[in-house]
């Protein structure tokens, strides 16, 4: 029997299995897939969370922090307009393939029992509880979903069928020579696209973006086509070389956080998908999945029950991390807004450095 059984091993995942296992509690860590692997990311890690990833990562991980390059600056290219805001102090920018991989070795180094390429078939139970796996099962008191947006244990919407309701994710690395330290966001009718600076461990300076894109189905499926779709980024791209693979994730769907389901806590994208463009999901897969490894002390402690414990995770939820999530669906109202009320919109945010930091701070 351990004490936590957390699914999935992504950011939010690791980060409440190693924040258990520290405060003492026996826990296991269930991944269908086997690291390292590129997932469909930004891989923007806000200034706010570097010290937090920071006190997550194992000594000998630190250095994937350390010699991460860093983003200052945020620009945004929309209605012929560009909108530049301060990222101050700058951000980060990790492969997510070093950065998963870091996080569960750290994982596996704080003491947590990993086990990879496991495919979680049925959960049972509301605590204690069976995890049910193909090759063996898993006894816990507690369980944490970590397991992303359309994982089973989710019970999510259906989506639409309505292919221009759907909407896609695409990423892929390409070579640029000489990029500029910053992140530049395109916004084109039917989605936008992220391009920034990333290097891979022991390929430092290696010239290499990350492209990344929330595109509608009907607008475009390959990264080649949405290109197509900004001039300024179809001439920015023109040089491009691709490396390594493209991954793609559908469908996103943007909905009000919830962060529990019965007595399982969730975190990371299993809570709530954030828009790309605001660039938290990574601190936001972080901080939750440290709030609930932290929530769960007192129950492992016997201070408190289990349901108490979850009482508590879903306040602390919703005080610390659901206002960013409503932030970021103002913002993307505002850039629904029809283009008349846009245009000049735009043009006075940009002009005025004060909304621009505000606008910033409201998504941290």
């Amino acid at each position: 029997m351990y004490d936590l059984a957390v699914i999935g091993a992504g950011p939010a995942g690791s980060a409440a299995a190693i924040t258990a296992a520290r405060n003492g509690a026996r826990v296991v860590l269930i991944e269908r897939a086997v690291f390292p692997r590129q997932k469909v990311c930004g891989e923007f890690v806000s200034a706010e969370s570097l010290d937090l990833l920071s006190k997550l990562l194992g000594q000998a991980h630190q250095a994937l922090l350390h010699q991460a390059v860093r983003i200052p600056r945020a620009q945004l290219f929309i209605d012929g307009q560009m909108v530049s805001a301060a990222i101050t102090p700058p951000a980060a920018s990790i492969a997510r393939c070093d950065l998963d991989d870091a996080l569960l070795q750290s994982a596996v180094e704080s003491g947590v029992d990993a086990h990879m390429h496991s495919s979680v078939l049925s959960l049972e139970g509301d605590g204690p509880f069976r995890v049910r796996c193909p090759q063996e099962n898993f006894e816990a008191r507690a369980i944490i979903n970590a397991a992303g947006r359309w994982s089973k244990l989710n019970h999510a919407p259906t989506p639409s069928q309505n292919s221009s309701d759907k909407w896609i994710g695409i990423k892929a690395h390409y070579r640029e020579q000489s990029p500029e330290p910053s992140v530049n966001l395109y916004f084109f009718d039917g989605g936008y696209c992220g391009v920034q600076p990333v290097d891979l461990t022991g390929a430092t300076r290696s010239q290499r973006v990350n492209v990344s894109a929330v595109v509608r189905a009907d607008a475009a499926t390959t990264l080649p086509e949405v290109f197509s779709y900004h001039p300024a980024l179809r001439e920015r791209s023109a040089s491009w070389q691709l490396v390594g693979q493209t991954v793609t994730t559908s469908p996103l769907l943007f909905r009000p956080p919830e962060c529990t389901t019965g007595n399982t806590l969730r975190v990371g994208d299993a809570a709530a998908f954030v828009d790309p463009f605001v660039g938290d999901g990574i601190s936001l897969a972080l901080r939750s999945g440290v709030l609930a490894g932290d929530t769960l002390s007192a129950f492992f402690s016997g201070t408190s029950t289990l349901e108490q414990a979850v009482i508590r995770y879903r306040r602390g939820y919703e005080a610390a991390l659901a206002p960013i999530f409503r932030s970021s669906s103002q913002l993307r109202q505002l850039l629904r807004l029809p283009r008349l009320l846009r245009v000049p919109l735009l043009y006075c945010i940009g002009r005025t450095p004060l909304i621009t930091r505000w606008m910033v701070r409201k998504t941290r």
